[in-house]
């Protein structure tokens, strides 16, 4: 049998952390303003959200729409206090206008967030070449640790295309693959999200994919309601290998 699967949830605030954990969610991912594709939440959303809830929290550092860095002086600020405050875990993802990594903005606010574990955000399917961009990053962003507990860059939210993972599933199983040899560049783990669907769960996790991000198929209802407890436990019981023949 295989190992559990995560599964992280968006989060925009408490009442939709405490709706995430209890329909099954393994982490959530804190984000304010969807309208911009998920930006930094305010200290005091993260404070009351680490509060409700006791599973792993991971807090998106990001500015402005898009993928440019912006101020990265004030980003570093506020990844400064968000960790004072207590976060432990971040979301990050910048490139180039040329579409390389942004290593002068990532490594700033590596720096700041060292000895925490990070995610480098769909910025990667934007990248020019996604590749190179791996192993840039590894370069430069390797993740370390003692007593067996890594740090630095270990997961790459991705959907394996700027389109969706209709688009981006054969490119998603190629990185498992390379992953699953240890290839430079293929340490981090793979979490897919980005016009994910139930219906792609069987070949993902049979591929050897094991971690899943969720937003708007939390919401039902749309982005103005709240997390659904039971659209999360959906998810949780199809990953737990209870799926229904639901349509993606």
């Amino acid at each position: 049998m295989s190992k559990r699967a995560l599964l992280e949830v968006i989060a925009l605030g408490p009442e939709d952390a405490v709706a995430a954990q209890a329909g099954g969610a393994d982490r959530l991912e804190l984000v304010t303003d969807m309208a911009a594709d998920g930006l930094t939440p305010p200290r005091s959303t993260f404070a009351a959200i680490r509060a409700a809830v006791d599973i792993p929290l991971r807090v998106m550092l990001r500015s402005s729409d898009g993928f440019a860095a912006g101020d990265v002086a004030a980003l570093c600020e506020e990844a400064a206090a968000l960790r004072a405050e207590g976060a432990e875990e971040f979301v990050l993802g910048f490139l180039t206008p040329d579409g390389r990594p942004d290593l002068v903005a990532v490594r700033a606010l590596a720096e700041v967030i060292e000895g925490c574990r990070w995610t480098f955000h769909r910025a990667i399917d934007r990248a020019a070449d996604r590749d190179a961009l791996r192993k840039e990053l590894a370069a430069h962003c390797a993740v370390s640790g003692s007593s067996g507990t890594a740090t630095g860059l270990d997961t790459f939210l991705t959907a394996g295309a700027a389109q969706g993972v209709d688009a981006g599933l054969p490119t998603l199983l190629a990185e498992q693959s390379r992953t699953a040899a240890g290839e430079s560049g293929y340490a981090p783990r793979i979490l897919v999200g980005g016009g994910l669907g139930l219906g792609h769960l069987p070949e993902l996790r049979a591929a050897g994919i094991d971690a899943f991000h969720i937003g708007g198929a939390a919401r039902p209802a749309g982005w103005s309601a709240p997390v659904d407890v039971a659209a999360v436990r959906q998810w949780r019981d199809a990953l737990d290998g209870v799926l229904d023949g639901a349509p993606a």
